[in-house]
């Protein structure tokens, strides 16, 4: 029914959002983890800024990462003579882009999972001979479990959406770099509105999917 000018940005979407959710994952829990419960001069800044891209405009996330990572900066400068290419203007870009946006939802999610935790059950478990690893691992993970899974489904939606930052940063291009959200301005701009409403109903269905399974798992007893 659909050729690749509708399968492409809809799998490379999707492929994007997958790849972002699983570095925001293990970075999510690691800065959740290693804030919880401690209390040091700084900790209200640092967390202001790990929440910052939540709140930023997409234009200026966008912006920042050309600064940071364009050839005319250190980092830049130094990717591209390692790969022989600047990272801008590839799927990596894109990746870095939603990455960038959905950080601070995994981040937040996790957080108030460890809240959530009995502190009373991780005391136990470290005075029955428990490790702070076997603790963490066979206690209070498992117990953060459905706000780990939360976060997840949430910063899948929300860097399956992103649209902005990844727009300057990676572009548009097609069969490349081309997400759904930039093809749908794609398609409007070109007056292809039956293409659009094809992207606009899969990240309808699928965003819709993504917040009554978090729902679902939040209600859960």
């Amino acid at each position: 029914m659909f050729t690749s000018e509708f399968w492409y940005p809809l799998k490379f979407s999707l492929e994007v959002a997958a790849i972002s959710v699983i570095i925001v994952s293990f970075f999510g829990v690691f800065f959740a983890r290693l804030l919880y419960n401690k209390k040091f001069k700084g900790k209200m800044l640092l967390e202001t800024f790990l929440m910052l891209p939540i709140v930023l405009p997409p234009t200026v996330i966008g912006f920042l990462l050309i600064y940071f990572f364009g050839r005319n900066s250190p980092i830049g400068a130094f990717i591209e003579g390692f790969f022989q290419h600047s990272i801008m203007f590839t799927p990596w870009a894109a990746i870095i882009a939603s990455t960038t946006v959905a950080f601070p939802l995994m981040y937040q999610a996790v957080k108030l999972g460890f809240q959530s935790v009995d502190k009373d059950i991780e005391d136990a478990a470290g005075v029955d001979g428990g490790s702070r690893m076997k603790v963490f691992l066979f206690v209070s993970l498992p117990l953060t479990l459905p706000s780990i899974i939360s976060g997840l489904i949430m910063s899948f939606a929300r860097a399956l959406g992103e649209f902005g930052a990844t727009l300057m940063f990676a572009g548009n291009i097609p069969g490349k770099t081309q997400t759904a959200p930039t093809a749908i301005y794609v398609a409007m701009e070109s007056g292809n509105m039956g293409l659009a409403w094809a992207f606009v109903l899969s990240m309808v269905i699928i965003s819709f999917l993504m917040l009554l399974i978090s729902n679902l798992i939040q209600k859960k007893p």
